[in-house]
Order: structure tokens, then sequence, then C-alpha cells
């Protein structure tokens, strides 16, 4: 692969599966089946041509690799593209979940045509967030996200579809419009729009303060953050199964991946003056929201209330600005895209079936449906932190990160890993548990060949994680390490200079 622009190809990949649908007639049961085929093989594809990516990365390199750069704007603004230790990951995690999405959308019949099409646009996106490395085109990705989710939510959502997909569109868009004036602000004072150049830039200390609000306003509603997470659970219960899988496991950790790109290496002064606000910011979420799940009578809305408590692990763990807090915070994320895709993917299953999300509508699934019940048992006990799972690593060393930092912060968090096992485990108890005693309920089949090749590649991983996690470290540990140096070493350089003043 010497010499092939690898990242470009993963990246733009998907919209060749968009081009060879519109070529297909939609009419038809064999019209629909090729579109169905077109869309999945792509979707493999690609995630197969990631792998050289994986296979091919310099683990003990904490630079960018796969690096292209060609002149795009006569402004000096390129084309750059490139992985580290960090977005690597994200993007197999993006390609490994989409034909996963694809199967799950099987059953879709309306405007099935556009449908697939929103999603292999959505995937090129989504890579492409995490490849950028330019301001610009970073910014360009990003954006363009919102329109495929919004139609996604808009046209094949629930009854409310409507509500919320503009709701998730103007909450994320208006939080990103101070970020572009922040990165216009950033390259008049830089006088580029590289990221590397600008990683090494030392933006002067009273521009960092609002440099930072402004891209906290946007990654904080992509994470989302409390209290601007109120967009979430709409959007999660009237998306369509695939939907909410890639929304809670994929466009979720945009926010995280903006903090550890840009928020905390750029502006490391502005982050540490910053770290008690948002400790206090994740404690709430954590508490909070965790709270406000246990009163949830929907499923999917149980679930988007307990991506809000775990994203709070997720903001301390980074602006823990250690190394414990940091790798944690990116196992977390990796983690968390496993396992809400895969209990996302667990109510889709149930919901194909008895077309509700109500849990009083269900009880006793494990007599009926025990491969089900195994698979749910399992990522539930992976979301409330059991160890042996990816949950508990994730969870532990952004706790560990956290203590180092501040111990009360550490103790008001860890209470969340009691709350995520109260709300997971009675929601589990009434779904799965208990006699079958409803006639709706006693036909239902247990899973598919189908459902099982969605599911068990992700029962599998959570586990493996979760026994082995250097698996994860391997990739993480020489850009992490870099990381949290270099903001170490920036701190203490200002630090310095005020104390001589």
């Amino acid at each position: 692969m010497t010499g092939w622009p690898l990242l470009s190809t993963v990246t733009f990949l998907p919209l060749v599966g968009v081009f060879l649908i519109l070529l297909v007639r939609d009419e038809g049961t064999a019209a629909r089946k090729n579109i169905r085929n077109i869309a999945l093989l792509t979707t493999v594809v690609t995630f197969l041509l990631s792998l050289f990516i994986w296979a091919g990365f310099d683990r003990t390199y904490a630079g960018f690799q796969f690096v292209e750069k060609t002149a795009w704007l006569d402004t000096g603004i390129s084309y750059h593209m490139g992985v580290d230790g960090i977005s690597v990951l994200f993007v197999i995690l993006t390609t490994f979940l989409m034909p996963m999405c694809i199967l799950a959308s099987w059953e879709v019949e309306k405007r099935l045509k556009e449908y697939m099409i929103a999603f292999l646009i959505l995937e090129t996106i989504m890579i492409g967030v995490f490849c950028a490395l330019d301001l610009v085109l970073f910014y360009v990705f990003f954006e363009a996200s919102l329109v495929p989710m919004f139609i996604i939510i808009g046209v094949w959502g629930g009854p409310r579809r409507v509500y919320a997909s503009f709701k998730f569109f103007l909450y994320t868009l208006l939080g990103s419009l101070l970020m572009l004036l922040a990165m216009m602000a950033m390259f008049w004072n830089a006088g580029t729009t590289d990221i590397p150049t600008l990683l090494a830039h030392d933006f002067p200390a009273s521009m960092q303060t609002w440099l930072w609000l402004a891209f906290f306003a946007s990654f904080a509603v992509k994470m989302p953050m409390w209290p601007v997470h109120t967009w979430l659970p709409d959007a999660h219960v009237e998306a369509p199964t695939a939907g909410s899988v890639l929304l809670a496991a994929i466009l979720l950790k945009m926010g995280g991946y903006g903090f550890l790109r840009f928020s905390v290496p750029m502006f490391p002064d502005a982050s540490l003056y910053f770290q008690p606000f948002v400790f206090t910011l994740s404690i709430v979420a954590i508490i909070y929201t965790s709270l406000v799940a246990l009163m949830q009578e929907d499923i999917k809305k149980l679930i988007a209330y307990s991506s809000v408590a775990h994203m709070g692990y997720v903001t301390m763990g980074i602006f823990a600005l250690n190394i414990e807090g940091t790798q944690g915070a990116i196992f977390q994320m990796l983690s968390h895209g496993l396992v809400s895709g895969a209990l996302f993917l667990c109510v889709g299953v149930i919901y194909d079936r008895m077309h509700t999300r109500e849990i009083d509508a269900y009880g006793g699934l494990v007599n009926n449906m025990p491969k089900y019940a195994v698979v749910f048992l399992i990522m539930t006990m992976a979301n409330v932190g059991l160890p042996g799972t990816s949950g508990f690593i994730g969870e532990f060393l952004t706790l560990a990160g956290v203590y180092r930092v501040n111990t009360w912060v550490a103790l008001f968090a860890a209470t969340g890993v009691i709350l995520s096992a109260a709300y997971a485990l009675w929601l589990y108890r009434r779904v799965v548990f208990g006699a079958l005693t409803k006639e709706s309920l006693k036909g239902l089949m247990d899973l598919s060949g189908r459902e099982k090749a969605i599911l068990y590649p992700l029962v599998i991983l959570v586990i493996f994680f979760g026994v082995y996690p250097s698996a994860v470290f391997d990739f993480t540990t020489a850009s992490v390490d870099a990381l949290v140096n270099n903001v170490t070493l920036s701190i203490e350089a200002t630090q310095a200079a005020m104390a001589s003043r």
C-alpha cells in the first residue's frame, strides 16, 4: 500500500456505493435487494480497507501517520489528512459499526434508496472528521454530519421526528458557529489552519480563554454535556435503530475527540483554568441524568440518559490532564461506542417484533428469547462497568486520573457507578426476568441469524477489551504520552513566567 492514499480511499469509498445505488431503479423486490446488498458490500469493503490502516500503524510513533496533503484553497488552506494513536481507533470503530447498521436496517422499506444513501454519506463524513488535519477541512466534515443525521431522524424517525430533528440540528449548529469564529481568530493569529502546526503554536494566555470557550460551546453540545444535553433523548427516541447506534457510538464521540485534538493541546492554560468548571458539569451530568434515567418508562430514553452520564466520565478524564484520565477517557469512548450501540440494537430487536419501546409492555423475555437475554445481560453489565467488560476499564481509569487531581470529585463521580447499576438492572429485570404472562409476548422468536451476526461480534469485543485492554492502549500510549507531556510543559512554562514577574 506504499504511496497509496489509503485514508482518502477509506473516507470516500462509501460515495462509490452511493453512485451505484443511484443507478438502481427503486422499484420491486429485486431492486430493493440490490440496494441493500450494495450498501452492505460497500461498508464491508470499507471496513476491510481500514484494517490496512490498523495493520500498518506504527504504535511507537506519537505523530500523525498515513499523511496526505495537497493544496486546496488559495489562502494556504490544504486538504490534509492523517491519523495518530487517538484518531485511528475512531476510524476503525466507525467502519466496524457501519455494516452492522446496514444489517440492522434490513427491514426498512420506506424510501430505501434515500435511506441507504444517507447512511453511506454519513460514513464518509464521520471518517473525515477523525482524519482531517486542517481546521477548515475538519469544520466542513464536522458540520456536514448534521445534514444526513437530520434527514435520517426527520424522514425515518418516530411520530415526533420533525421536532427531534430540528432540535438536534439547531442545538449543534448554534454551538458550532462560535467554533467557526474561533477558527478564524486562530488563523489570523497563527497564519495557518494546519492542525499539526497549530498544535505547536503558542497562543497568548488571554486569547486561549475565549478560544477555549468557543470550542467548548460546540463540543459540549456534541458530547452532550449537561445542561445542553436535552436534544439527545428526543433524537434517540425518534431516530430509527441504526440512526441511534451511530448517534451514540460515533457522533457523540466527535465532541470528546474535539476536546482531545483542540481544547486540551492548543489551549492548555485555559484547560487548567476551566478544570473545576468541567468537573462540576461532569458530576452534575453523572448524578442528575442517572436519577432521570431511573424515572424513564421508554427503553430508548433510559439508554439515552445513560449515555449523557457516561460521557460525564469522559469529560472528567480528559480534563484531569494526566495520562490515566486521558487513557481512561479514550477507552471509555470506544467502550461506550460498542456497548451503547449494542444496547440500542437490542432495543431494535424487540421493537421490530412489538413496535413499542414502553418498558411495561415487556417482561419474562428470558423464557422464549434466552439468547437475546444473554446478549442483553452482557451489555447491561458492561454498561454498569462490571470487571471483565470494557466498561470497567474506562470508568476505573478516569476515576483514577481524577482522584489524582481532586479526591472529592472522584468520590462524587463514583456514585454514578451505583446509580448506573440501579437503572440498568431495574430495566433488565422488568424487560427480561419474571413470568411470561403477556399474551403478545408468547409468540416472540429468539435472535435470527442476521441479528446474531450483528450482536455477537459486539459481545466478543466488549469481553475481549475488558480482559485485554492493551489491545487499545498499544495504539494510544505514544500519542497520549506526548499529548499530556506537552500540556504539562506548557502549563509549567506559563506558571514559571507568571512567578518571575
